[in-house]
């Protein structure tokens, strides 16, 4: 657990230290919910306060980008360095590995979420249901997991070079497609079609029920399909990390 630990501090201080990357990352969902959510502050969004359901619209974006980037795209860059080779000759446990850059991510994730809320409180005047809010942060926590074995999967298949760029081609056009920069109500029809089939459409929904949204289903089936994807999500990075630990290793 030591070595744990280190793992997970190293990955902080190694962030700490890249500045292009950590800022950007924790400004632009506060940029988004300054642009789509303050302004609708005293208007509704499935039965709730729209600036509070694009809150949770921004935490869900936020922990979905940190899964596929500080976690996917990182380790593509550590493959194309040769990094992922070195591990190997070390006593270290691969499960080690990538559970200390799973718990980095969500650590981003979760900051992010946290100057988001206090950003909405303090900066925007916005008053919510913090017990609420929790709840619905938790509930996304635990359902990320389908997101983070996605970004396992771009970290494998993606190069060093190519990675970021498969995972926004991902990110971008499904965090659109879902609603959580828009409400779908709003949205092209071919969108809201597309949308009950996309993963970030269920995660954001998990979020928005707890705070007493309308849905369309119940809230477990919005989980049983978050864990669909999951399953597949992950199917498919073990495919790609056998595939290319055979290439490296035989």
């Amino acid at each position: 657990m030591n070595r744990f630990f280190y793992l997970v501090y190293s990955e902080i201080i190694r962030l700490v230290r890249m500045p292009a990357y950590l800022i950007p990352t924790l400004a632009f969902p506060i940029m988004f919910f300054a642009i789509f959510g303050l302004p609708n502050a005293k208007n509704e969004l499935g039965g709730v306060n729209a600036a509070t359901y694009m809150l949770v619209s921004f935490s869900a974006y936020s922990l979905i980008s940190t899964s596929l980037f500080a976690f996917g795209v990182s380790i593509a860059a550590e493959r194309g360095l040769g990094w992922h080779k070195l591990m190997r000759v070390t006593p270290l446990n691969p499960l080690m590995y990538f559970g200390s850059k799973v718990v980095n991510a969500l650590i981003q994730g979760l900051v992010i979420i946290v100057l988001l809320a206090l950003f909405a409180r303090f900066v925007g005047n916005l008053s919510y249901d913090v017990v609420l809010f929790a709840q619905a942060i938790g509930k996304l926590m635990l359902a990320v997991g389908a997101f983070v074995a996605l970004g396992l999967w771009v970290g494998y298949v993606g190069g060093p070079n190519s990675a970021a760029g498969i995972a926004n081609l991902i990110f971008l056009p499904m965090s659109f497609a879902s609603g959580l920069f828009m409400p779908l109500d709003i949205m092209p029809e071919f969108l809201r079609n597309i949308a009950p089939y996309t993963p970030a459409y269920h995660f954001a929904q998990i979020g928005w029920m707890t705070l007493g949204a309308k849905s369309d289903t119940s809230e477990m089936m919005h989980w049983v399909w978050v864990m669909v994807y999951a399953v597949a999500f992950f199917m498919l990075a073990l495919v790609a990390y056998r595939k290319d630990e055979g290439k490296n290793f035989g």
